[in-house]
């Protein structure tokens, strides 16, 4: 019999966790584990759903899927490096225990910088797996690149054990700096399940060509999801990912709709006549005018929309919490008949004029799954946000403050506010 989702997940879950998640699948990486010996670290970065195996053991013990530390008993406590998929501004974090119930961490803190190539490179070769532990000359590397001295994200949280209900530790983050790693600090020993840090890219648009066409709505672009009106399957955020999905659960897919009429009848171009439908909102990674649109449904053979309808508007930030009642959207797709399994390209005068957009939203007709969107455009003037100044830009200025103040090279501008 399934389980009802615990109302943490229906009602409790804070807005910046519909954002992108960093720390999940293909960018993510881990750098650095002081201990590996039940589950790898690896493990926080998967992107898919913790699971269960009753009763399968492995020669260090019970096998879990998360990263779990041995019972610590020497002074000090665990923590990793994690690689973002990419650089970008954080909103939040979840520590996730699922699964963790006699074995899960008491309290953890996240810790972030932005680092170079250069940087990265002084980070000890990674070897995967478990039943280990970080060696003396890792140690001592890592002691050198003072990664405890990196900007501090979040205080020493208390977590709640891995049961269905509370599973979840959310932790608000109000540091808008970027950054492409996170330290995540277990205290002092024990068992996570992953770690989610949601927030959006931010793109290095110094040296782009601002004719080029560029995919506006691509995560690694800037792209993220600020609102949706049905998730029950997969989130809208993985629309946006880089490369095609990998089978239905990495696509978006909501529950069958129970408005649909009892003897469903078409129109005239053949699309389904139906009340209601579902919709998803992002913002741009940057204001554009949208030339060209792909919607993917790849892997979704049974379950596929009937037909699918974008519109976009340009509006201020702050008006994101109302968008899902805003009324001024502009069509540049009218709708559209959907076919299992296939990549649908529409373009020239199939995507209708508009003025350069902030948003975008895309509506399903009555329910289903799509793999994939991409909505390829140019460049429009941001007459919200000055034009970004790259990473590179902001990674030079961080470097002149820290040799104009004596800071340590690997330790972020603001470095003095450390986690103890």
């Amino acid at each position: 019999m399934a389980l009802r989702q615990a109302s943490i997940e229906m009602d409790e879950s804070p807005r910046f966790a519909e954002m992108n998640n960093l720390t999940a699948g293909q960018g993510a990486e881990i750098l650095f584990a002081t201990d590996d010996w039940f589950a790898a670290a690896e493990n926080l970065t998967k992107s898919s759903e913790p699971i269960w195996k009753e009763g399968v053991f492995v020669a260090e013990g019970k096998w879990m899927d998360g990263w779990e530390t041995r019972r610590k008993r020497i002074p000090g406590h665990d923590w990793c490096i994690i690689k973002l998929a990419m650089p970008a501004v954080i909103y939040g974090v979840d520590f996730d225990t699922a699964f963790f119930t006699g074995n899960y961490v008491p309290r953890a803190s996240l810790q972030a910088a932005l680092l170079s190539e250069e940087e990265l490179a002084k980070f000890p070769p990674r070897s995967p797996g478990q039943g280990k532990a970080a060696t003396e000359e890792e140690l001592k590397v890592m002691k050198s690149l003072r990664t405890e001295g990196w900007t501090r994200l979040t205080s020493m949280q208390r977590l709640r054990s891995g049961y269905q209900d509370s599973r979840h530790n959310f932790a608000a983050v109000s540091n808008r700096e970027v950054f492409n790693v996170v330290r995540l600090n277990i205290y002092p020993d024990g068992g996570i399940a992953r770690l989610n840090v949601f927030g959006h890219a931010y793109p290095d648009w110094s040296d782009a060509d601002k004719s080029e066409e560029v995919d506006l709505i691509l995560a690694r672009n800037g792209g993220v999801c600020v609102a949706h009106s049905n998730a029950h399957y997969g989130h809208p955020r993985n629309l946006i990912t880089a490369g095609r999905g990998v089978n239905m659960g990495d696509g978006w897919e909501t529950a069958r709709r129970l408005d649909r009429p009892a003897i469903l009848q078409a129109d005239e171009r053949g699309i389904l006549r139906v009340p209601g439908s579902e919709w998803a909102i992002f913002r741009l990674g940057h204001r554009g005018v949208i030339t060209s649109l792909e919607v993917d449904t790849c892997h979704f053979r049974g379950n596929y929309p009937d037909a699918v309808r974008i519109d976009v508007c340009d509006v201020e930030r702050y008006t994101e919490d109302h968008l899902d009642t805003y009324y001024n959207w502009t069509p540049i797709l009218e709708p559209q008949k959907l076919q299992a399994d296939r990549q649908h390209y529409f373009s020239g005068e199939e995507v209708l004029p508009h003025q350069p957009a902030t948003h975008l939203r895309v509506t399903m007709f009555p329910d289903g799954g799509i793999s994939r969107l991409r909505a390829h455009g140019t460049f429009g003037f941001d007459r919200f946000n000055k034009w970004s100044r790259g990473i590179g830009a902001i990674t030079e200025e961080i470097h002149v403050r820290r040799g104009s103040i004596g800071i340590p090279a690997n330790i972020t501008a603001n470095g003095k506010d450390h986690a103890q």
